[in-house]
Order: C-alpha cells, then sequence, then structure tokens
C-alpha cells in the first residue's frame, strides 16, 4: 500500500474568542486576528461568572492547542489572555492603545491567509520571563508550514518591541515587493503583563509583574486629585472672602496665597507630585487657620475706625432730624409702632385674665 505523507506536521490551532459584554472595539480586534492567523478557531462568547479554568475543556473539544481570551470588564478595561492549553503557561496582559484595521485605514495590505515574519526585541533574551512570553507568542501566532488554510506566501511582519517601561508593542507590517520596505497593516495594541500562570488559567503564580498598577486604582487616584483640587479651591475661595472683610491689611499675605496656588495648580497636572500636592494644600490650610484666629479682633479694631459719609460727612446715627417731610414721616413709624405694641400688651393682659 501507498502511504500518503503530509507536510503539515505542526497541528497547533488557536482558539480565539472574548468574554460577553464586549465592546465593538474588542469585537474588531478579535476579528482581525481572526484573519490574520488561518489557523485560529472561534468559539461563542464566554459569560462573566464562568470560571475561566472552563476554557480548557472548551478548546479540547474545538482540537486547539492555545488560546486568545479577551476579557472585557466594566466596559473599560481589557486583558488579553495567551494560553497554552496542554502544559501551560498562561500569560495576563492588560491592553492599552487598541487600533483596529478599519481604524487605522494604512496604506500596508497583505494576503488574507499568508504566513509572517515574527520579529522580537533583543531585549526579550534579557530576562526569563521576557523569554517564556517570546516562546509563548511565537507558538501561538506564528502560521504553521503547510497549513491548508494557509497559502505559502509570506508577505507581512509581526512585530514585537519593548518599550522603556518594559510594555510590549505589536505592529502589524507589510513587506513591500522586492524593495524590502515596511508599510504598517494594523492592528495595533500595546500589551503589559500583569501575570504569568504555571498552568492554563490556573495554577501557581510564576511571575508577578511590580510595576503593574490595575485601572480601578489609577482611576481611583485620578479622583482623589480632583476632589483634593476642589477641596484647595475652596480653601482660596475663603481665604479671599476674609481678605474682603478684613480689608487691604491682608494683601501681602493674600498675594503670598495665590502664588502657593499657582504652584499647586502646577503640582497637580503632575500625578507623580502628590506629595508636594499635600504639602501646599497644608500650607494653605495654616494661613487660613491661623488668620481665623484673630479674627473676631481684627473686626473689632475696624468697627472701631468710623466709617466717611457718602457725602464726606462723619455719620452720625444720634442726630436730629431737620427736614419736615422726615419729621412727619418719623412720627408716622412712630405711631404705627404704638399700636402694634399697644395691641400685643392688650393681648396679653387677656391671656392673663384666661388663665
Amino acid at each position: 500500500m501507498l502511504e500518503v505523507t503530509s507536510k503539515w506536521k505542526n497541528r497547533e490551532r488557536v482558539l480565539v474568542f472574548c468574554s460577553r459584554g464586549s465592546s465593538f472595539r474588542v469585537r474588531h480586534l478579535m476579528n482581525d486576528f481572526k484573519r490574520l492567523m488561518p489557523h485560529s478557531r472561534g468559539e461563542s462568547k464566554l459569560d462573566k461568572q464562568t470560571r475561566l479554568p472552563v476554557i480548557n475543556e472548551i478548546a479540547e473539544m474545538a482540537n486547539c492547542t492555545k488560546c486568545l481570551y479577551f476579557e472585557n470588564r466594566k466596559q473599560k478595561d481589557l486583558y488579553l489572555w495567551i494560553s497554552n492549553i496542554v502544559d501551560g503557561p498562561s500569560v495576563k496582559f492588560l491592553v492599552h492603545n487598541v487600533h483596529t484595521m478599519d481604524e487605522l485605514r494604512m496604506s500596508g495590505n497583505c494576503l488574507k491567509a499568508s504566513r509572517p515574519i515574527m520579529s522580537f526585541d533583543g531585549n526579550f533574551e534579557a530576562q526569563p520571563h521576557l523569554n517564556l512570553i517570546k516562546h509563548l507568542i511565537a507558538q501561538t501566532f506564528a502560521t504553521p508550514d503547510h497549513h491548508p488554510r494557509s497559502q505559502p506566501f509570506i508577505d507581512h511582519v509581526f512585530s514585537f518591541s519593548l518599550t522603556p517601561d518594559n510594555k510590549i508593542w505589536f505592529r502589524n507590517f507589510q513587506i513591500v515587493d522586492e524593495s524590502l520596505q515596511l508599510q504598517e497593516i494594523g492592528p495595533r495594541m500595546v500589551l503589559e503583563l500583569v501575570r504569568i500562570f504555571e498552568g492554563s488559567f490556573e495554577g501557581a503564580v510564576l511571575y508577578d509583574n511590580p510595576d503593574y498598577v490595575g485601572p480601578n486604582v489609577l482611576r481611583r487616584q485620578m479622583k482623589k486629585l480632583t476632589a483634593d483640587k476642589y477641596s484647595i479651591k475652596q480653601d482660596v475661595k475663603k481665604m479671599f472672602r476674609l481678605d474682603r472683610s478684613l480689608g487691604a491689611t491682608c494683601s501681602t499675605v493674600s498675594g503670598i496665597l495665590l502664588k502657593l496656588w499657582i504652584i499647586c495648580n502646577e503640582v497637580i497636572r503632575n500625578p507623580e507630585r502628590t506629595e508636594q500636592m499635600n504639602l501646599i494644600k497644608l500650607v494653605f490650610n495654616f494661613f487660613i487657620i491661623d488668620r481665623r484666629k484673630g479674627q473676631k479682633e481684627r473686626r473689632a479694631a475696624i468697627d472701631a475706625v468710623p466709617l466717611p459719609d457718602p457725602v464726606g460727612e462723619v455719620f452720625d446715627t444720634e442726630r436730629k432730624v431737620n427736614d419736615p417731610e422726615a419729621k412727619q414721616l418719623q412720627r408716622t413709624i412712630e405711631r404705627k409702632r404704638r399700636k402694634v405694641k399697644k395691641k400685643k400688651n392688650m393681648q396679653n393682659k387677656s391671656a392673663d385674665m384666661s388663665t
């Protein structure tokens, strides 16, 4: 009998799907990777209440050995899981700056099922966890040789480069004929490492990124910064109210505080200088509290100074009225007051007699 030998040796299949409730941008990004990876298979969306190890059973039923799972949380945060279903490991990334093919509309183009060249930054060899991520990405994104759905052409490059803050920047380029120039196709995204697990979607933590800060923590810090900015504005308003009540004697103090307020605005624009912002806020509170201590004494001293009359005369509240019309008005007011007082006295007498 004749034995038919197939050149298709690498039987890698990648399961690509997302969680339920994903945004349109996440779905478009997922579809872009499905078009770029002819060895991928789709699956229905996974409910958020489902535990992640269930994905292993779904992948085994689909005969897939690798998995790309896009997990969307709060309609804001996108996480990408890259996992080796058979033996592990699995890597969790936080995805930043997502741009799809349709959104970018770059000039580059490539065949739908062609094979890519995997290009990695040289810094991936510097640390063991980066080397592990490099091999996992290469096994997942590379199209196997002689795959039935692939075309025997190599006309684009998957570029994985490291940024200065150790984030992975993914880009897709077309190789222009003969000139070997690169034109970007898309999609484009930045991956921030969160954790590396020993198993597939479970197991012990092999590596935990010490520089990772969750998006919830960042949003909480931004809310706190805006709240501090609002409280400082309120303190400045109180300060200017005190200036109006105390007169021009505190103009030098208000000038100092105004300069501090300008510096504080510059500090708020830079979230990394929160300690300096808190220090400036304490200085504000110190000035305001210190001024409130002598507020009554200052007001008493200001009240003791005679206020000038708008006409230019000294205003005397006990002077006699000489104008006949003013005298008539004064008599009318006094008559009404006497009537009201007499009526109240009669009511009080009737109440006493009834008791």
